[in-house]
């Protein structure tokens, strides 16, 4: 069943008749959208200046009082956590998720709209939680993002008393607001797709986020066992991480846990994670590429099963996270081999990106330019990863700068890259204004050649041995004295790169009263959510009645058409030709 008929009519029940009820405690999903949106931009801007911190420590060591070695680890510690999970899986999955879903599919609003509310209030509760650990006594967590134990929750760490246990709290509270987001994605994309909007006819956006959020409901639980399960041994004295040990010279009452069990069940959790930031960008990238080159996506359902792939294959690949924790060769050999087979649906994919773009009539857009950096940077921070997926190599550049440098470009930068694009891309759609096409050009420059300034040396720095999350490395006779230099080069670097992001931000906040109109279909393209009567689309999105799909996502440049676009909803006895027998014969 593609069509349900209650879907066909608004229910004005749901219709808000007061500030409140549109802005605040709203259930229309583009209201909810635009708040996932918001939080996450600025959680992620605190998470920005934390690595500007930790950046003028690591090139200007001892220079600034206020930065000594706990406020570090703490820098280090919240910057990843909230980069990961606060603003990359929330501004992807509640950001655009949640704006996108019932646009593309056709359908009014999410099947639960209550629940949606309820998923984004839980997801600020979250993060007012995980920001409040700066205000406790001893500060946040400065554990190191993976928070492992038994170092987690021992006093001598940075935040080992209340930063810890609000974290572990913030991300506890986090999943059940990704549940119930999660529930409703899945189930909306399954039940209320408008009629003629089968499986295969759903953009590749909507394939990326229904995997990923699948990937969500299976992997996060593991996250938050682990998480309950250390704050237990934090507050209750149970021992389920903790062996036991001695600390500051006295027997702890801790006996018989397994800090290698938390390490199982955080990479669980932890690689999958990798995909469920990855797999919405997949799917991201493919719709700017399609619309931006005026060109259908190449392999289409290779995509589709390769995003499938990829998701399933992303369970069995865990523990090459763990390949110095002491495991059984045998074990890792299993895990090189997923990981290597892992690249091949992801290589896949980049083939079909760069063949959509073959003989494409590419318009240099801001959108089209940060989906042309993603495949750079993801091509590159991938290829990275077969190095550290292969364990003699591993062994020796773990806890190495590689690993920085690796880690960044393709869960860092790459994702963002899709996320500037898709910002640029969808942003007309949100508001009816374009952002500003020359800072956006200057934005995207800065940003890509940035990053590439910041973190392509990092990946000598781990051939040479510089170790990651070290407060200092003077004297340290294995690392020479240009290793401190080329640092300086990389903080200053980084530093220029956040700035530009102000850009972005007065480019954002500029453009929603004073950018260019953009009317209902700027950029062509042929997707549903351009289809709408209205821009921004009103309660309901639609009139009277759902659109009707036809065709599949991509009819770009189709020949013997005189648009070079076909929207999804336009039958055939609507089209223009300029060549009929033309278009017959490209649809055998």
């Amino acid at each position: 069943m593609s069509h349900i008929a209650v879907t066909d009519q608004p229910d004005e029940s749901k219709h808000p008749h007061s500030f409140i009820t549109k802005y605040i405690w709203s259930q229309d999903h583009k209201v909810i959208a635009i708040q996932y949106a918001i939080t996450a931009i600025f959680v992620g801007l605190v998470a920005l200046l934390l690595s500007a911190l930790m950046r003028l420590q690591l090139g200007f060591p001892d220079r600034f009082s206020f930065i000594d070695p706990s406020a570090y680890l703490q820098f280090v510690t919240m910057h990843g956590m909230i980069m990961v999970i606060y603003l990359l899986t929330a501004l992807l999955l509640g950001g655009f998720g949640n704006y996108l879903i019932p646009l593309m599919i056709g359908a009014r609003d999410m099947v639960f709209p209550y629940l949606n509310m309820l998923s984004y209030w839980t997801y600020l509760l979250s993060v007012v939680l995980l920001l409040a650990s700066f205000f406790v006594v001893g500060g946040p967590t400065g554990a190191g993002w993976t928070l492992y134990p038994p170092q987690a929750i021992l006093p001598g760490t940075p935040g080992a008393d209340g930063g810890i246990v609000l974290m572990l709290l913030s991300l506890a509270i986090f999943i059940v607001a990704f549940t119930m987001g999660g529930l409703n994605y899945v189930t909306t994309i399954l039940q209320a797709r408008s009629k003629g909007m089968t499986l295969m006819r759903m953009p590749l956006t909507i394939w990326g986020i229904f995997i990923a959020t699948i990937l969500g409901l299976l992997a996060f639980p593991a996250l938050l066992v682990s998480a309950i399960m250390m704050l237990l041994d934090k507050v209750a004295g149970t021992s389920f991480f903790m062996p036991a040990l001695l600390s500051l010279g006295e027997q702890l009452d801790y006996s018989g846990g397994s800090p290698i069990l938390f390490q199982h069940l955080f990479w669980f959790f932890g690689h999958p994670e990798v995909y469920i930031v990855a797999l919405p960008a997949f799917g991201m990238v493919s719709d700017v590429l399609a619309t931006h080159a005026r060109k259908n996506i190449f392999g289409y359902r290779m995509m589709v099963w390769a995003i499938v792939a990829i998701g399933g294959l992303s369970f069995v690949v865990w523990a090459h996270h763990m390949y110095v924790s002491g495991m059984n060769p045998y074990f890792g050999f299993f895990f090189a081999t997923t990981t290597l087979i892992i690249a091949v649906p992801t290589a896949l994919k980049v083939y079909n990106w760069v063949l959509t773009l073959w003989r494409g009539n590419i318009h240099l857009t801001t959108p089209m330019l940060f989906a042309i950096g993603f495949i750079f940077t993801f091509v590159h921070g991938g290829l990275t990863g077969l190095f550290l997926g292969n364990v003699v190599v591993d062994l020796p550049l773990s806890d190495t700068y590689f690993v920085v440098a690796h880690f960044h470009m393709v869960m860092g930068v790459s994702p963002i890259m899709v996320l500037f694009a898709a910002i640029y891309h969808w942003f007309p759609k949100a508001t009816g204004r374009f952002l500003h096409e020359g800072w956006g050009k200057f934005h995207f420059w800065a940003t890509f050649l940035g990053t590439y300034a910041v973190y392509l040396p990092m990946h000598y720095l781990g051939f040479l041995g510089v170790p990651r999350r070290y407060f200092a490395m003077a004297g340290t006779d294995f690392i020479p004295e240009s290793a401190q230099t080329l640092n300086a080069s990389i903080t200053v670097s980084a530093i220029i790169v956040g700035v530009v992001q102000l850009v972005f931000i007065v480019n954002l906040i500029w453009s929603v009263r004073h950018g260019k109109a953009a009317g209902n279909n700027p950029w062509q393209a042929t997707t549903l959510e351009w289809q709408t009567e209205h821009t921004p689309p009103g309660h309901g999105n639609w009139g009277k009645t759902v659109p009707v799909v036809y065709r599949w996502a991509y009819d770009y440049s189709v020949p013997g058409v005189k648009e070079d676009f076909i929207p999804q909803n336009v039958p055939n006895e609507q089209l223009q030709f300029t060549d009929k027998q033309r278009y017959e014969e490209s649809q055998q």
